[in-house]
């Protein structure tokens, strides 16, 4: 098992339709960044098939959730 799987997510993963206040976000998964630093390692949920995937830090309150 990697280290990956130990830590929490740096980042989680969104699937983004539409524009502005209508834009749809739907959480798809978590990143971590590789050991090296020049990359991340993701963990997929769900493939979006539309729209774009947005990686977002993870803020204090979301870890603590």
């Amino acid at each position: 098992m990697s280290d990956t799987n130990t830590n929490r997510p740096a980042f989680r993963l969104y699937s983004v339709t539409g524009e502005s206040k209508s834009a749809r976000w739907t959480d798809i998964g978590v990143a971590w960044p590789t050991r090296d630093g020049k990359g991340f390692s993701l963990n997929l949920n769900a493939l979006p098939l539309n729209g774009r995937i947005v990686m977002r830090e993870v803020t204090e309150k979301e870890a603590a959730a």
